[in-house]
């Protein structure tokens, strides 16, 4: 009988047999074998058990003709495996019967994933088989079944022979939804964040799977199922229609937290908070809090609106705040009005904030700002995973302004864009760029609040300085300039899931004029964990114009 070279694959994998010890037993193997086998090695009075579980676990590697041989005395026996050639797939045959397009049809048969040629393995085979139900049950055919798998091993000639049959069933579409387990809110209130499962449209299991998430990451409910509901589908000949049962579970009324945390930027924090999610009974999410920071102190209280029919959501706000950062003492408060939505890969964020100002410089006068101010902020996000990205890139641009007729101490007018790239270093590693641009058109910055000029340095921004301390100079303190410039690379190596190292490189500062512009460069080495939340920094960083070391980091505690 022929003997064809890949047979021999994993006997060539190593020049000598690999020998694994365990209990006074040797196995002699090779690499692949003695990995399968070596943690299911018995003592002397269990070999014969053993033999008979190893020749299992060879069948479902492909091998169904191992020769096993001991040798040896009691306390030094030696347990020899020759696994003989891989068995082969010479022949496939898949069908798929019911109402399916032939399109369909032959598509899902083109990519049966264990083609003629590929050796067989168990895993794989059964891979195979469920690949080609789920495409059927993610598109159209939602009682699609595997009715029959068969897989035929011939032994003297190493070959399998695997034929699968299915039935497709009928083609399903959406029906109405049905909606259980809402006692404050209507039903209205689900449909108005239902963008995707429509009566009438063919049956897709993603758009199952997007209103449930759509629905859970709402205010309104802590728990949400959707399927179809298999007590009301309506068979309309090659068509069924199915009801789309969607059960929830409503949050508390009323909720109210405490948070602890700590960030090189601002220091120590406490926060209060409390949310409800149903504010005069009209399904308005209200969120309202105390955040008291060693550098900054914040008062806060916001409404979010459900969605409207463009999907648009809407919020108000108010708050008050007071900082002391680089010598710079701040008293805030504002109002505003914002819209989000999002378009595909782009949300977009439009702005009215009226804010009062009043800044407090060391060793330079005091002043006081008023300005109400429209903005409007696009982001385009295309990323792998949104809280720990390994490759995408996200833009985003900003414009607002102010005039002096409307309310406003100024006239001027913000533009702003912020770029930021990863790129794949490997299957793990990640390089990650970004870059900052940043300019304020207006005669001076005098009466123009600090929100609506730049001040850089700190996490997130340019490391190795302190929080904010890269901008104009005024008396002893650090003001934000009209224009910015900051630019980062870093490389982070993973060591293993959840933890790895970083280096990076960071330069960038904030300037009243072009003639100032001198960036301060950064650089240093961090450590990174992967937390439920993304991934956190630990970073030591050297400012170069400062000749001193930083140490950056950020982590919360919630309770």
């Amino acid at each position: 009988m022929p003997i064809h070279a890949r047979n021999l694959l994993p006997l060539l994998i190593i020049v000598l047999p690999l020998i694994a010890r365990g209990g006074g037993i040797a196995l002699e193997a090779p690499e692949e074998i003695s990995e399968l086998l070596t943690p299911h090695l018995p003592d002397e009075a269990g070999i014969a058990q053993w033999q008979k579980l190893s020749r299992e676990i060879l069948s479902t590697e492909g091998y169904f003709s191992p020769a096993i041989t001991s040798s040896g005395n009691t306390g030094e026996l030696r347990l020899k495996i020759d696994p003989g050639p891989r068995t082969v797939i010479r022949q496939v045959n898949v069908a798929v019967d019911g109402k399916i397009e032939p399109k369909i049809r032959d598509e899902i048969i083109a990519d049966w994933r264990l083609p003629v040629g590929q050796p067989f393995r168990q895993a794989d085979w059964d891979n195979a088989k469920q690949q080609v139900l789920g495409r059927l049950l993610a598109e159209d055919h939602a009682a699609a079944k595997l009715i029959d798998s068969t897989a035929e091993i011939d032994p003297p000639t190493t070959s399998a022979s695997l034929s699968a049959r299915y039935d497709a069933g009928p083609r399903y579409r959406f029906g109405e939804l049905r909606i259980e387990g809402l006692e404050r809110y209507s039903p209205e209130l689900v449909q108005r964040y239902n963008r995707v499962v429509r009566p009438g449209d063919a049956y897709r299991e993603d758009q199952l799977s997007a209103l449930q998430s759509t629905l859970q990451a709402t205010p309104y409910f802590s728990s949400v199922n959707v399927q179809l509901d298999p007590d009301a589908l309506t068979d309309e000949g090659d068509v069924v229609d199915a009801t789309v049962l969607v059960r929830v579970r409503e949050r508390a009324a009323h909720r109210f937290s405490f948070g602890a945390g700590a960030s090189s930027n601002t220091g120590a924090r406490v926060e209060f908070n409390y949310q409800t999610p149903n504010l005069f009974n009209q399904a308005w999410a209200f969120n309202s809090g105390m955040r008291l920071e060693q550098k900054k102190q914040t008062i806060y209280s916001d409404v979010f609106l459900p969605p409207d029919e463009k999907d648009r959501r809407h919020s108000l706000g108010a708050m008050a705040e007071s900082t002391d950062i680089q010598g710079l003492k701040t008293d805030r408060y504002a109002f505003g009005v914002q819209s989000v939505q999002q378009r595909g890969s782009i949300e977009q964020r439009l702005a009215l904030q009226w804010q009062r100002e009043q800044i407090m410089p060391s060793g330079a006068e005091e002043t006081t700002s008023t300005a109400l101010v429209p903005n409007i902020m696009w982001t385009w996000r295309k990323v792998d995973n949104v809280l720990d990205p390994h490759q995408g890139i996200v833009l985003q641009t900003q414009i607002g302004g102010a005039a002096k007729a409307v309310l406003s101490d100024q006239n001027f007018l913000r533009l702003f864009g912020r770029y930021q790239q990863f790129i794949p270093l490997g299957s793990l590693d990640t390089l990650i760029l970004r870059g900052e641009l940043g300019y304020t058109i207006a005669e001076s910055r005098d009466g123009i609040p600090q929100d609506y000029v730049f001040r850089t340095g700190g996490t997130g921004s340019v490391r190795g300085y302190p929080y904010q301390s890269l901008g104009v100079k005024d008396g002893n303190a650090i003001v934000g300039g009209r224009y910015l410039a900051v630019a980062s690379v870093e490389a982070t190596h993973w060591l293993d899931e959840h933890w790895g190292v970083a280096g990076f490189v960071d330069a960038g500062d904030a300037v009243d004029s072009l003639q100032d512009a001198r960036l301060a460069v950064g650089y240093g080495l961090g450590a990174r964990w992967r937390s439920p939340a993304g991934p956190l920094g630990f970073d030591i960083a050297y400012g170069q114009r400062i000749n001193k070391f930083q140490l950056h980091f950020s982590l919360a505690i919630p309770f």
